[in-house]
């Protein structure tokens, strides 16, 4: 069995979202998480911590969950969400992979679930989530399993036996006033004190979700590990075109000079997406000169969201316009000398609709005016325009599947390091 399997499991449990049911014994709340991570072969301790307005709970639930060791927090209900979060970043710091998260809450969408992604690429934790909705798909964050509420408290079967008074385990907390206790008494007694009352009206939580990761730097010059490693550039041409005017055959070179100037050595290999059949023939021509690759994508403007961890950023057309005085990265070229980009392609030519390689342009060419290809395109065209909501996993899938091959045939990007910290590096320009 892995570390992970058997590492601590930690719950924090929005009480808002996912209430518990009317007529259900709480106590049967934990054995049925537990049930549920036995059944899926996750066998380690499991930490329950249980956050709402705890003066709307029922003091039979709150003895129930206190008796099996259940962590009772109190705040408002519009700071649950980054009350939370907040603890949940707390214990990622302080318990380092492997270990499993679980979140119950119908609220993690939004910056919740941006930020966390952006985390759980730098470290990795399987990560589990329960709600009271149906599941939506979630293209930031992957979850090891997404259980219904309703679904996970039948997990546990009948309650275990009335415990005597509270679990030495039991804890409950009012995050308004940093307050703690063990007894259910003081703590009934201090959320009904005007000493809370006055603390939650003169300094209210923050509602705000503080994400962590926007501080994060943006450029890290490379590690030892990556620094002589192969990489793979995928190069959205819709978003950073080539600029009037430019040498396209000083985009390899570019690329190649701003990677080595913090620290990566390694060999190049560049991916140009976009809808080919607009790329003029002189950028295609200097381009594959140069050894780049082409896939031909339909041009898809879907929502961008910036949730990659990156190593390094880029403005792509910074990149571009450095001036001359200081580094001769791109230089500019007149319509004659584009159209003297006559040298033989080195590149490949690739249609991602139709599933076909191309060695060189002439046939890449003839496959693009093809019937065959016409008829395809005019598909997915129609396709996604009847579910536009699939216009940008459609893409996503165009540059996902580039780089799990890429991955897949070199050793050298392994899942994960020793030190938990995502591997490949990734770098952005934009």
């Amino acid at each position: 069995m892995s570390g992970t399997e058997t590492a601590k499991i930690e719950v924090w449990w929005d009480m808002n979202d996912c209430p518990i049911p009317e007529g259900y014994d709480a106590r049967r709340v934990r054995p049925s998480m537990e049930r549920a991570f036995e059944k899926i072969g996750y066998t380690g301790p499991v930490s329950i911590t249980a956050y709402g307005d705890q003066t709307k709970t029922p003091d039979h639930h709150l003895l129930a969950l206190s008796s099996t060791g259940v962590a009772v927090v109190h705040t408002i209900s519009e700071s649950t969400r980054s009350v939370m979060y907040r603890d949940m970043v707390e214990w990622r710091g302080q318990n380092p992979p492997p270990g499993t998260m679980m979140i119950i809450s119908d609220q993690v969408e939004g910056d919740f679930s941006w930020d966390l992604a952006r985390l759980q690429q730098r470290n990795r934790y399987d990560l589990f989530q329960a709600n009271s909705m149906k599941s939506r798909d979630d293209l930031l964050l992957v979850y090891y399993a997404n259980w219904r509420w309703e679904q996970l408290l039948e997990e546990g079967g009948a309650p275990p036996p009335v415990a005597n008074g509270l679990s030495s385990a039991a804890m409950f907390y009012c995050k308004s006033c940093n307050f703690d206790c063990q007894s259910l008494k003081k703590f009934r007694k201090h959320l009904s004190s005007y000493k809370h009352g006055l603390e939650e009206a003169i300094n209210p939580p923050d509602t705000r979700l503080s994400c962590v990761t926007k501080t994060w730097a943006r450029n890290y010059p490379a590690t030892p590990e990556h620094a002589t490693a192969k990489i793979h550039v995928l190069w959205d041409m819709n978003d950073c075109p080539i600029p009037e005017g430019y040498d396209a055959r000083r985009v390899r070179p570019s690329i190649e000079k701003a990677l080595k100037e913090i620290g990566y050595s390694g060999p190049v290999s560049i991916t140009a997406f976009a809808d080919q059949k607009q790329t003029p023939v002189h950028h295609l021509l200097a381009l594959s000169s140069t050894g780049v690759d082409f896939s031909h994508t339909l041009p898809f403007r879907p929502f961008e969201m910036p949730v990659l961890v990156t190593s390094a950023e880029w403005l792509w057309d910074n990149l571009l316009a450095v001036s001359e005085t200081k580094r001769h990265i791109l230089h500019k070229c007149s319509e004659s000398e584009s159209e003297r980009v006559v040298a033989a392609s080195t590149g490949m030519f690739c249609c991602t609709l139709c599933l076909c390689d191309c060695k060189s342009l002439d046939d890449f060419n003839k496959h693009l005016s093809s019937k065959e290809h016409t008829k395809e395109e005019k598909r997915m065209t129609s396709h996604s325009q009847s579910f536009p909501h699939r216009q940008r996993q459609y893409k996503i899938s165009n540059y996902y599947d580039e780089a799990s091959r890429i991955s897949s045939q070199d050793q050298t990007y392994e899942e994960s390091s020793p030190e938990g910290v995502f591997s490949p590096e990734i770098i952005t320009f934009y």
